[in-house]
């Protein structure tokens, strides 16, 4: 199985970090990762926003592990922030932990998550 990612010469190239498509090839074991959010392991909510971004990273990457996979199975990502500031740092966060991969990626600004408290969430989707 692999991961083939998809950026075609008639369009423009993306703007960071990510493909504007991806797809997976042959047989392959498929991961649906729900929205991570920037909470700790004994479920505090920092309030620094980049905290939170690294947060959801780092447990969607647990998500991954625990299923035996790595970042370089990621087909699709989509990200939903709270605050147009955090763009920039959102994927600056999300090109340091694709470690040169691209997945295909969304990225949306909204007016709220489940809590009021939390201004990121991530899911994902991986093959391998």
């Amino acid at each position: 199985m692999s991961i083939k990612l998809h950026n075609p010469v008639g369009i423009a190239p993306p703007f960071s970090c990510y493909s504007h498509g991806a797809s997976a090839s042959g047989d392959a074991r498929w991961l649906y990762i729900s929205g991570q959010v920037g909470v700790t392991t004994d479920g505090i909510v920092p309030d620094d926003p980049e905290k939170q971004i690294e947060l959801a990273w780092d447990n969607l990457l647990a998500v991954l592990a625990d299923a035996e996979m790595t970042v370089n199975d990621l087909v699709k990502v989509d990200g939903f922030i709270t605050r147009p500031e955090l763009v920039p740092f959102y994927r600056k966060e999300r090109e340091r932990r694709f470690s040169g991969h691209a997945a295909a990626t969304t990225m949306v600004i909204v007016a709220g998550l489940a809590e009021p408290n939390l201004l990121v969430e991530i899911q994902a989707v991986a093959a391998r």
